[in-house]
């Protein structure tokens, strides 16, 4: 555990993105699992995974750094395990490409929350950024032709939506543990997933699929990203979680044959260039600070 926090910071958010990046790619792979028991085996596997990291950082002291998240870090994860469930919802229905672009806009509703809750002036800049993305979105929403694909990428904007609120609230309450937050999230998603779930009996090939996707995609993608972000500038932690757009995607093309409209990915361009206006952006007000 000590060798992951010498790491550089923005070594470990880009492999926290890169790991993030096969989770379309995960979610398509399954043989006969519903989004319900795919959501209920990756989250408890990620709750696992969470539990151990807890333990070996915290120690004897693990039931009081809990305890002490208090209720920001209790509300923080059950945004998170909303947006866990959006987001094995999104990717069963959508393309992986629309997904993971759709995943980016959590900038702009960071830049929009934080206007709105922390009076944040919002600059001509990322205001452009904002009118940019949103024409993006209509794009990627207007080549949406089943209802099945509509409503993946609407329930899609639950997962940006739900980090922009995670990081408000962060920022609301600087002293809220991360670490703690996000196995409160992962019980939430789980517990979504069994209730929802008419049974919970899977092959043994999806429950391997579900580890792969608990432990170490979602698992280790979240880990590495929380405590790279503590050591790099934010506008440098968004712009490396772009290569979960990137490449998320591509391992869909590579494994699953799975080609997006062109015009979906007309939309995904606009969107991504919006969001690196608005990290070009915090990366200039960032440096006069």
């Amino acid at each position: 555990m000590n060798l992951i926090s010498k790491l550089p910071g923005p070594l470990l958010v880009f492999l926290g993105a890169f790991f993030l990046s096969f989770g379309g790619l995960i979610v398509k792979s399954f043989e006969g699992a519903t989004l319900w028991q795919i959501l209920f085996w990756r989250q408890l596997f990620f709750v696992v995974l969470v539990s151990i990291f807890l333990f070996f950082t915290y120690k004897k002291k693990v039931f009081v750094a809990l305890y002490e998240s208090g209720m920001p870090g209790f509300f923080g994860g059950i945004i998170l395990g909303c947006g866990f469930s959006a987001y094995v919802f999104a990717m069963y229905n959508t393309t992986v490409a629309n997904a993971n672009f759709i995943i980016q806009t959590q900038a702009i509703f960071l830049a929009i929350f934080g206007y709105l809750f922390l009076k944040e002036k919002i600059s001509k800049l990322t205001l452009s950024s904002i009118i940019l993305a949103i024409s993006g979105i209509i794009l990627m929403l207007g080549s949406s032709l089943t209802p099945g694909q509509l409503s993946g990428n609407l329930v899609a904007f639950v997962m940006p939506s739900s980090f922009a609120v995670l990081i408000i609230i962060v920022r609301k309450y600087p002293n809220v543990d991360m670490l703690p937050l996000q196995l409160f999230a992962g019980i939430i998603a789980m517990l979504i997933g069994y209730f929802v779930s008419t049974k919970i009996n899977i092959s043994t090939n999806d429950i391997l699929l579900a580890f792969v996707a608990g432990f170490f995609q979602v698992g280790l993608g979240f880990i590495f990203i929380t405590i790279g972000a503590k050591k790099t500038l934010s506008a440098m932690v968004g712009i490396l979680m772009m290569t979960e757009a990137v490449l998320g995607p591509l391992w869909a093309w590579i494994f699953l044959d799975e080609n997006p409209q062109f015009i979906a990915l007309v939309g995904g361009s606009i969107i991504i260039f919006a969001v690196f206006i608005q990290f070009y952006s915090l990366l200039q007000k960032e440096k006069k600070t």
